[in-house]
């Protein structure tokens, strides 16, 4: 029996906003292209959300991989504010589920850096019963150590845990460990395969 149901937050309650976020810094479709390829495509970025690397260094790593926009990079990687946005659904699902008698925790891949510039549009963690933001653990999914985390600090039971998430690598790791999964495309599928589950 479903006890837990434990969610992602980017692209599932909330909006990574990263295409019309980072325009506001490319003044051409090439610039804007390059800028995604420095940064959010760049595998470094993932050491964004360990938490493990200076800022600092991952900016110069950013700029690196192309010099020629690094004023875009910088500008860029100062102003993050905008790139998340809460979906409107997000903290009244959470509430439903929970006044049913679910416990609600998140599991998230978040860096320190986007977490303390969009506080606002993540209002839901407010309401949810706990969970993990991968830049405080020194961990990031789907690293099958992130999920055993989650589970010692809130002694859960893998049969009793359901995750919702809208990367197919990050389900298959919470599978293997014993979760039910639901890989997210949008609110509406998502509760029907829930309610299925549950």
């Amino acid at each position: 029996m479903i006890k837990n149901i434990i969610f992602d937050i980017g692209n599932v309650l909330s909006k990574f906003n990263y295409e019309e976020h980072f325009r506001k810094f490319a003044s051409q479709e090439d610039i804007y292209q390059r800028l995604i390829n420095a940064t959010i495509f760049n595998p470094i970025w993932n050491e964004l959300d360990r938490g493990v690397l200076a800022e600092e260094e991952i900016l110069a790593e950013f700029i690196q991989k192309d010099p020629g926009i690094s004023d875009e990079i910088q500008d860029m990687f100062q102003h993050m504010t905008g790139i998340v946005k809460e979906y409107d659904y997000a903290t009244e699902w959470i509430e439903e589920l929970k006044s049913r008698g679910y416990r609600v925790l998140v599991l998230s891949n978040f860096s320190k850096l986007v977490y303390e510039m969009n506080r606002e549009e993540l209002k839901f963690l407010k309401v949810v019963d706990g969970g993990i933001l991968s830049y405080k653990e020194k961990l990031i999914k789907p690293d099958a150590a992130i999920y055993q985390l989650l589970m010692q600090q809130y002694q859960l039971v893998p049969e009793e845990c359901v995750f919702l998430d809208d990367r197919e690598e990050n389900i298959t790791a919470a599978k293997a460990l014993g979760w039910s999964g639901i890989l997210f495309t949008t609110k509406e599928k998502a509760v029907e395969e829930l309610d299925r589950i549950l």
